[in-house]
């Protein structure tokens, strides 16, 4: 029983993805011992809370056979009507700040999901257009201006901490809410991919679309889901950033998205659909998030870095290509 246990362990990618993790932590931590201590470990957390919730979005979309790819034009715009809103009016309410994101980020899903599924052309080429159209408009009316004066409820809660300690300088740091809201987004997302039964048809559409078809799923409910759900974390994604920055620059996210691809089908995601999981996406983010902190400690140059990424996409979507291939062979057998 536990060596067929250890068999089915071994076999799920994200055993591999957490070995490669520990491997070059450990690594980083011999070039710099600093690595690894509790600051540093909440610091990276925070940092990539951002890129986290993004990532857990875009998982459900990959799994349903779609793909996204305007998230941050989305993020963007959801993001930059937020600060002129709450700037402008000077609403000092950091409920509505945060809600004001994610309404236009479901907005924006929706038209996404309804463009790919009336036309159904390929979602990738409709979400490059929408990227582009989102961010065109958001441009041409703003004219790139930054937003930096927010309320003080908006400047407060970025210091907002789950967990508060004391360093060894007498500095307090801690576990940022922020991260908090990150692990809340995964949570959710597991219980929604596991337990609801939206996620199961989720599963199904990227499995066989055709059969999900022929077995009376709505492709289109399906659809409207995945992506208005992608709209909703990147108006989430959005608050977060702002407040990390406090400040609000429309070129700030736009260009982003390698990274989030990168970190989600390194956690295991197929580009074809039918698979994927939240440990796996949140175990690529915090991979994607260490690598970068060893191509700065080793004083890499920040162009490489883009190099790196796209280097790991084409090795992960090589690898979960060929476990895609060898499947079909075991089937076929």
């Amino acid at each position: 029983m536990n060596s067929s246990l250890f068999k089915q362990l071994f076999k799920r990618s994200e055993i591999y993805l957490l070995a490669v993790l520990v491997i070059l932590s450990v690594a980083l931590t011999l070039v710099n011992p600093k690595f690894l201590t509790l600051e540093n470990i909440f610091d990276l957390l925070r940092n990539n809370s951002f890129l986290g919730i993004l990532a857990l979005g875009e998982l459900v979309v990959l799994i349903s056979g779609g793909i996204d790819v305007s998230f941050t034009a989305v993020a963007t715009v959801a993001q930059y009507v937020m600060g002129v809103i709450i700037s402008k009016y000077f609403i000092d309410n950091i409920l509505v700040a945060l809600l004001i994101p994610i309404l236009i980020g479901i907005a924006l899903g929706t038209i996404n999901a309804l463009l790919i599924n009336y036309t159904r052309v390929h979602p990738v080429i409709i979400t490059i257009s929408t990227l582009n159209i989102f961010y065109g408009f958001l441009i041409s009316i703003t004219g790139g201006k930054w937003i930096y004066k927010f309320p003080p409820s908006f400047r407060s809660f970025a210091r907002l901490k789950l967990i508060t300690l004391i360093n060894e300088r007498g500095i307090e740091y801690g576990l940022s809410i922020f991260t908090g809201f990150w692990i809340f987004v995964a949570i959710i997302t597991w219980f929604i991919l596991k337990y609801l039964p939206i996620g199961r048809k989720v599963y199904a559409v990227g499995g066989n679309i055709e059969a999900a078809r022929r077995a009376g799923f709505s492709i289109l409910k399906v659809q409207m889901f995945v992506y208005c759900y992608m709209g909703a974390l990147a108006g989430l994604a959005s608050f977060v950033q702002a407040q990390l920055g406090q400040i609000i620059q429309p070129n700030a996210i736009v260009g982003r998205e390698l990274d989030v691809l990168a970190a989600t089908i390194l956690g295991g995601a197929s580009v074809f659909g039918g698979s994927g999981s939240v440990v796996g996406t949140v175990l690529g983010v915090l991979l994607i998030g260490v690598i970068k902190n060893g191509l700065i400690l080793m004083k890499i140059p920040a162009y490489w870095h883009q190099v790196v990424i796209g280097i790991i996409i084409i090795v992960a979507a090589g690898v979960t290509a060929y476990q895609r291939k060898l499947k079909r062979k075991k089937e076929l057998v």
